[in-house]
């Protein structure tokens, strides 16, 4: 029943001119707090990247079979591969959106933060907010900026990957494939470099995630 019952309040916030105010308040109302959302956003941003690691990969794979052929259907081959290009495609604007939402989110709880360090009266406890909100804003820094530096890795990744494509699909013959290997050095290279960037964002992401709940 909970669970009809938040449906219904996501569903209904959303209806109302895609205002996120109204989403947070929506979803406050039924106990679901920024802090939550924050935690919850952060880990889909995080597993969207881990998806797009193997994305990326599996389109690379398909690339080296591709440019690897020795007879049979190469119409097939390229399809197959451009298949995965566009898979890819669809995880890159998946982890922007993903870490747009976190963006969003952020910015609410930490100006809901600060105001409401305002209305504490002890200044002791003030004081203690405020240190734990400049933690919690240091760490939701280093974050973002390790998972926008990941996020870079991919368009000249897809821009390659397209160019591909895109020849193959006006030269589609043993001779273009050949003209391609050169490129696919530095594809490899490239998202040998992306991989490890996510890798430093999904262990960014995991330690945001154990800091903000432990200050529940």
């Amino acid at each position: 029943m909970k669970n009809v019952l938040l449906a219904v309040v996501i569903t209904s916030a959303m209806l109302l001119s895609g205002c996120q105010s109204a989403y947070y308040g929506a979803m406050e109302k039924v106990g679901y707090h920024k802090r939550d959302i924050m935690v919850d956003r952060v880990t889909a941003a995080k597993e969207s990247q881990e998806e797009a690691q193997e994305q990326f990969s599996s389109a690379l794979e398909e690339m080296q079979a591709l440019l690897n052929h020795d007879g049979g259907d190469l119409e097939k081959a390229y399809n197959k591969a451009k298949d995965e290009y566009e898979s890819s495609q669809e995880a890159a604007d998946e982890v922007s959106s993903r870490i747009d939402k976190v963006e969003d989110v952020a910015e609410a709880l930490f100006d809901e933060w600060q105001t409401e360090i305002g209305e504490i009266s002890k200044a002791s406890l003030r004081r203690n907010s405020e240190t734990k909100l400049r933690e919690t804003q240091r760490s939701y820094q280093q974050l973002v900026k390790t998972m926008r530096r990941a996020e870079s890795k991919m368009p000249p990744i897809l821009t390659a990957m397209k160019d591909n494509m895109l020849y193959l699909k006006h030269n589609l013959n043993a001779q273009a494939i050949g003209a391609i290997k050169g490129e696919f050095a530095s594809l490899q290279t490239d998202i040998s470099s992306l991989i490890k960037e996510m890798n430093k964002s999904i262990a960014e992401s995991t330690k945001f995630i154990e800091s903000i709940e432990g200050g529940k």
